[in-house]
C-alpha cells in the first residue's frame, strides 16, 4: 500500500492546510491512484475564495479533478490488469442508471450534482481512490504531466465532438486559454480548409500557429462572417456574440466558456433567421474522455507547451495567485504530489 503522503484541504473559502495524507484502500469496484500532476483551473480558485455555486462545493474539501496518476491497488470487481497502468479519470460521479446517464450523457446525470475535487476528494492528494469505472487507461509510454491536462482537453473533445468539423470546412476558435488551445488541435486534426483564432491580445498568436492556425485576429478588429463552425472557449460577457457573428448562415456554433450572470445573449432573432445551430458544453461525458485519451495517444494532442509552472502542493495558495492574476505568461499551473 502506497505510504503518507501530503493533502490539501479547504476548510472554507480563503482558509486552507497542507497536511499529511493516509491512502483509504479500494473498496468493491474502486481503484487508488497514486497522483502524478494535479491541474489548477478557474473553477479551483472560485473553490479557494468561495465564489463557486454552493450547490457545486461542499467544504472541508480536497480540490483538483485535473490529474494523471499510476493505478496502485484496485478492489473487488476490478480487472486485476488495471494496477499498474497510467490513467486520467472522469470527475462526474453520475448515478449510471437514470434515463440520461444510460443515453451516455453523464453530465446530466438527473440524481443531481457530484464531481472529483468540489463535492467528493480530488486529487490534490498524493493518492485518490475512486470508482475504476471512471478511469481511462493511457498508454504506457505517455507523459503523466501532459496527461494532466486531458480533463479540459476531454471537455473540448465533447465540443468538438459536437461541432462535427468536416474535412476542408472553414472554423474558427474564440478565446486563447487552455481550452482554446486545445479546441485548435482539435481542429486542426480535421484538415480544415481555414483555422481562424480569435484573441484579445497577441501573447497566444505564436503557440496558436503552432498548433494549426492559419489566421489569428484580435476580437476588436474587423472580423470575417463565412465560418463553418466555431467554437467558444473566452466566456467572456460578449464572446458568444462574437463567435455567433463569425458563423455563415447555417453554421454550427458551440459554446463551453462559462461567463458571469448578465452577459450578452445571443440575438435569438438572429439564430433564427440565420438559422445558426447552437450546441454547449459543460463538463466531459465518457465518449468525450475516450476521444481526448485517443487523440492524445496518436500524438495529434500537445498539452506540455500549455504548461508553464510545476510546483509542490505546499505551494498551493501561490499556485492559485498565479492562475488569477492575468499575467499572459502564466499558462497551466500543476502542482506535483
Amino acid at each position: 500500500m502506497t505510504s503518507p503522503g501530503s493533502q490539501v484541504v479547504v476548510e472554507a473559502p480563503g482558509a486552507h492546510r497542507v497536511e499529511e495524507h493516509t491512502p483509504r484502500p479500494p473498496g468493491p469496484g474502486e481503484a487508488l491512484v497514486a497522483v502524478h500532476a494535479v491541474g489548477i483551473c478557474g473553477s479551483d480558485r472560485e473553490v479557494y475564495q468561495g465564489n463557486r455555486p454552493s450547490g457545486y462545493v461542499r467544504y472541508p474539501l480536497t480540490p483538483g479533478h485535473e490529474w494523471s496518476g499510476t493505478v496502485r491497488a484496485v478492489g473487488a470487481g476490478v480487472p486485476a490488469g488495471l494496477a499498474g497502468r497510467k490513467v486520467v479519470g472522469e470527475g462526474f460521479r453520475n448515478c449510471q442508471v437514470c434515463d440520461r446517464c444510460h443515453a451516455g450523457e453523464t453530465t446530466l446525470c438527473t440524481a443531481g450534482y457530484e464531481e472529483t475535487g468540489f463535492t467528493r476528494p480530488g486529487a490534490m492528494a498524493s493518492t485518490l481512490t475512486l470508482p475504476a469505472r471512471l478511469l481511462h487507461p493511457l498508454p504506457d509510454d505517455a507523459d503523466l504531466t501532459a496527461a494532466a491536462l486531458l480533463e479540459p482537453a476531454a471537455c473540448v473533445a465533447a465540443a468538438a465532438l459536437k461541432a462535427r468539423a468536416l474535412p476542408g470546412e472553414r472554423v474558427a476558435v474564440v478565446g486563447t486559454g487552455t481550452l482554446g488551445m486545445f479546441a485548435v488541435q482539435f481542429l486542426k486534426a480535421v484538415s480544415p480548409a481555414e483555422l481562424l483564432v480569435v484573441g484579445t491580445g497577441y501573447a497566444r498568436e505564436a503557440l496558436s500557429r503552432r498548433f494549426g492556425a492559419s489566421d489569428f485576429r484580435l476580437r476588436d478588429e474587423d472580423l470575417p462572417g463565412d465560418f463553418d463552425v466555431v467554437i467558444e472557449t473566452a466566456g467572456s460577457a460578449s464572446a458568444a456574440r462574437t463567435a455567433a457573428a463569425l458563423l455563415r448562415r447555417g453554421g454550427r456554433l458551440v459554446l463551453t466558456g462559462i461567463p458571469a450572470p448578465g452577459a450578452d445573449g445571443l440575438d435569438p432573432t438572429d439564430l433564427v433567421v440565420r438559422q445558426l445551430e447552437v450546441h454547449t458544453v459543460f463538463g466531459a461525458p465518457p465518449d468525450a474522455w475516450a476521444h481526448a485519451v485517443r487523440v492524445f495517444g496518436a500524438g495529434l494532442l500537445d498539452p506540455l507547451p500549455l504548461v508553464t509552472h510545476e510546483l509542490p502542493l505546499t505551494d498551493f495558495p501561490h499556485a492559485i495567485e498565479l492562475v488569477g492574476a492575468g499575467d499572459p505568461k502564466v499558462g497551466k499551473v500543476l502542482l506535483r504530489p
